[in-house]
Formats: C-alpha cells, sequence, structure tokens
C-alpha cells in the first residue's frame, strides 16, 4: 500500500494529447470520406475530388499520429534507462516483499 496517498505523479502522459488529436483527424477525415461519396449524390468531379483527398490527408495524419503514440508508449525502453525507482527489486524468492 502506498504510504502518501496524495503524492505527485508527475506531469501526465506526453502522448495524450497527440493521440486525442490523431483520433479526431480519423474521426473527421472518417466523417468527410462518408459526406464525398459519388454514387450516392453525383457532383462536380473537381469536388468529389478534392473532397477524398482532404479526408485521405486527414486519416492518413490521424493515423500517423496515432502511430507515433503507440510506438512511443509501446517501444524499447532506451538502453540503459532506469527502472522505476517505486518498484521494489524482487527478492530471491521472487516475491518482491522484504520479509
Amino acid at each position: 500500500m502506498n504510504p502518501k496517498p496524495y503524492e505527485s505523479h508527475g506531469a501526465g502522459d506526453p502522448t495524450a494529447v497527440p493521440a486525442a488529436l490523431g483520433l479526431g483527424l480519423l474521426a473527421v477525415g472518417g466523417w468527410l470520406l462518408t459526406t464525398a461519396r459519388p454514387w450516392q449524390k453525383p457532383g462536380h468531379p473537381l469536388t468529389l475530388g478534392l473532397g477524398w483527398t482532404a479526408s485521405g490527408a486527414l486519416l492518413v495524419c490521424g493515423l500517423l499520429l496515432l502511430a507515433r503514440c503507440v510506438r512511443t508508449v509501446h517501444g524499447r525502453p532506451a538502453p540503459g534507462a532506469a527502472l522505476d525507482a517505486d518498484v521494489p527489486a524482487p527478492t530471491e524468492a521472487g516475491t518482491g516483499t522484504d520479509d
């Protein structure tokens, strides 16, 4: 149990804002793609091309942002990176407690 329940836990996750932005871009790009369907409402080819290009760009940018955030969170730790100081080292018995 943590003896200090109200201690500071740092600045938070640095990938939260880019991940939320990536999800937002994916949502807007998907919405734009569904509104620019040529089989549902025929329109001018230039308008359809611009809609598909914009939605494709939004989808790609959102996917790249999310992929970067996932790679940051689940990537390999840097060589020589220190382990968390709060986690006790396992004992010889492997229980992690010092009795």
